[in-house]
């Protein structure tokens, strides 16, 4: 198979409405069987808000890396950021924050591009759905592992958990 050229960069203000509809739409490809209608609904109800506050964040020097195709369809975003106080048992100062890549590129090796973007080398954590398989399969290939951490999500995602993922001293699957 033939890789498509994916040009990666940093997420301009004008980009952010692009990068969140594609984020909404992965998740729909992701978690439509684990989600009612009614949270993709409300999603996408709340996408002007959310794009407030990626802009903001942008302004603040906030790092979203986005992936797209020649013609400018955005296909994966990432972004990573300081570890939150909840995880500094790990000692790591990283957190993968999110990644989300769609279902047309996966197998492309786009994802393992956004997170070398994202983290480089360095150890890291991050937090994955405990039912999503194939993104926790894809961690492991990049060297992170399941630390045993489980939380409980809450609101819209109530009744789902998270796993946590740490990645030490540049391992890699």
């Amino acid at each position: 198979m033939t890789t498509e050229p994916y040009a990666i960069r940093l997420a301009t203000p004008e980009d952010i409405p692009a990068a969140l509809e594609m984020k909404l739409r992965a998740w729909e490809e992701t978690y439509s069987d684990q989600r009612p209608a009614s949270f993709f609904e409300n999603a996408r109800a709340s996408l002007e808000k959310q794009a407030d506050w990626w802009t903001r964040g942008l302004a603040q020097g906030a790092e979203l890396w986005i992936a797209s195709t020649a013609d400018g369809e955005v296909v994966g975003v990432a972004g990573g950021g300081p570890a939150s106080d909840d995880d500094a048992d790990t000692g790591i100062g990283i957190e993968l924050q999110l990644l989300y890549v769609l279902a047309l590129a996966h197998g492309t090796g786009l994802g393992a591009r956004l997170l070398e973007t994202v983290l480089g080398q360095r150890d890291a954590v991050l937090w994955v759905l405990e039912n999503n398989p194939r993104a926790q399969a894809f961690y492991a290939k990049q060297g992170f592992v399941a630390d045993g951490r489980v939380e409980a999500l809450l609101d819209d995602w109530a009744g789902l958990n998270e796993v946590r993922m740490v990645r030490r001293g540049g391992t890699r699957g």
